[in-house]
């Protein structure tokens, strides 16, 4: 069955659905572990510690939580060197090696320094999953269905750390362990049938081996695929085939806007709040359940990490109906308005208002910022970022705005209990939306719709050599 306008239920698309599926299990890796730190780091400081006779102090959870961004950071940068040159599978390869390992550390740790080099092979996933699933999604997927398949990153990324509260308030230290290195494993076995992309076959020149994999993958639809290598053969020209530097991303007025977008979009991320919602959830809800019914961190999380899965799940069925550029607009505004509401409800409760008759008002707030971040900006940001880069430069440009992402990350969340104890906690929240209204903005007059349209489109209108028409 298949919409007009929308997500499409076209059986001869099954295979690429199953091939982003799987490719998307990297997400749920990367998600499980960067989360498993949350639920199972007041368990390693106890005195029982599962991880060898003493408890692990509260210096060393700082050291596990940070370990994992730091590696990624290397692991990206090695993306961004490497992307285009090394294959899909060698990648994949990579990341379920070292997803594997991580869980195999965790599930055998003796000591601190087990769990401190899983951290770090965590990164190593994040860093280079998080990169490349969107990347690959798009060289896989057909326009029509590209937005839908390539939100799978971030509702895969949501599943994981659901899972991980789920598995880690409700299973022993080991036995979450033991599920989680199921995961990476399904993700190899999956992968190893996969076709390498199109795309990466015709960089390397190989147009038989690009044929072959678009027959695969447009479940042997001879017309489609013809179609398709004439518009890759126009992509590929000798000159586009060079490998991408650093200077490339400042070569044209079209890599230039696409580099300001993509930077803006992964640090509206974090400048809206994302990180820190989860990072201080506790300090949020005990600051805000002084008048209001009680909600404790874990609760609090189960029902954010459940929110933001149907978050990613509106966002993978609307997004090729909708269109990127207003989930993404409509998110921002959405998360500027919570970010408003619970603000106010913090200064009136910092002011001694009674505010009994709307206590309701802070788990609404975040609940729906956890919703409308995951429906618009969370997954919009990797798809919009994936078809606005021209394919010659899209892995420099992702790991450059990945970047960004990583470094918003660290300074807001390092920012906000500073802000919170000087200022108030109500002046974060401000500060929050007056971000968030920003990205909006800057989106507003930057970005183009991208639905549905091939990325040679996409580049013509951004280099203001096409008008703003879909393909012929």
């Amino acid at each position: 069955m298949k919409g007009s306008d929308g997500f499409s239920f076209d059986l001869t698309k099954w295979r690429q659905i199953v091939a982003a599926i799987i490719a998307n299990l990297a997400a749920v890796t990367g998600g499980m572990l960067s989360a498993w730190i949350s639920p199972v780091g007041p368990r390693l400081m106890e005195k029982d510690t599962p991880v060898g006779t003493e408890p692990i102090t509260e210096d060393q959870i700082s050291v596990l939580s940070s370990a994992t961004g730091l590696m990624s950071l290397i692991a990206l940068l090695f993306y961004a060197l490497t992307a285009g040159k090394i294959s899909s599978k060698i990648l994949a390869w990579v990341i379920a090696v070292s997803g594997i390992g991580a869980w195999l550390l965790i599930l055998f740790a003796e000591n601190f320094y087990y769990v401190l080099f899983a951290r770090l092979l965590a990164g190593v996933v994040c860093g280079l999953s998080f990169p490349m699933m969107p990347v690959y999604v798009t060289e896989i997927a057909e326009d029509s269905i590209r937005g839908a398949l390539g939100s799978l990153l971030s509702f895969g990324v949501n599943v994981g750390t659901f899972l991980s509260f789920i598995l880690g308030a409700t299973l022993s230290y080991r036995n979450f362990a033991v599920c989680g290195l199921f995961v990476p494993v399904i993700f190899i076995i999956g992968f190893v049938f996969l076709p390498e992309s199109p795309t990466y076959f015709m960089r390397k020149g190989l147009v038989e081996n690009t044929a072959r994999s678009l027959m695969w993958l447009r479940n042997n639809n001879q017309a489609s695929v013809d179609q398709e290598l004439k518009l890759l053969e126009k992509q590929f020209t000798p000159e586009s085939t060079k490998t991408a530097g650093f200077k490339d991303l400042f070569r044209d007025r079209g890599t230039i806007k696409t580099l300001i977008i993509s930077g803006t979009l992964y640090a509206g991320q974090h400048f809206s709040g994302y990180a820190i919602i989860f990072s201080y959830t506790g300090m949020i809800f005990e600051k805000a359940n002084e008048e209001s019914v009680a909600v404790s961190a874990d609760d609090s999380l189960l029902v954010i990490a459940g929110i933001q899965i149907i978050g990613s799940l509106i966002s993978t069925l609307t997004i090729d109906h909708l269109g990127r550029r207003k989930l993404v607009i409509s998110s921002c505004a959405g998360i500027a308005t919570c970010h408003v509401a619970f603000g106010t409800y913090l200064l009136l409760q910092s002011q001694e208002y009674d505010l009994s008759s709307v206590a309701w008002i802070p788990l609404v707030a975040v609940s729906g910022f956890a919703l409308v971040y995951c429906a618009g900006l969370g997954p919009g940001t990797s798809v919009v970022t994936s078809e606005c880069f021209s394919q010659d430069i899209v892995g420099l440009g992702i790991s450059i705005s990945l970047a960004t992402e990583f470094l918003s990350n660290f300074s807001t969340t390092l920012a906000f209990p500073f802000v919170s104890s000087n200022f108030g906690m109500h002046v974060s929240f401000f500060i929050l939306a007056a971000c968030s209204a920003t990205t909006m903005i800057i989106i507003l007059f930057t970005l183009p719709e991208t639905k549905g349209r091939s990325k040679v489109a996409i580049s013509e209108e951004l280099n203001l050599k096409k008008s703003k028409s879909n393909d012929p």
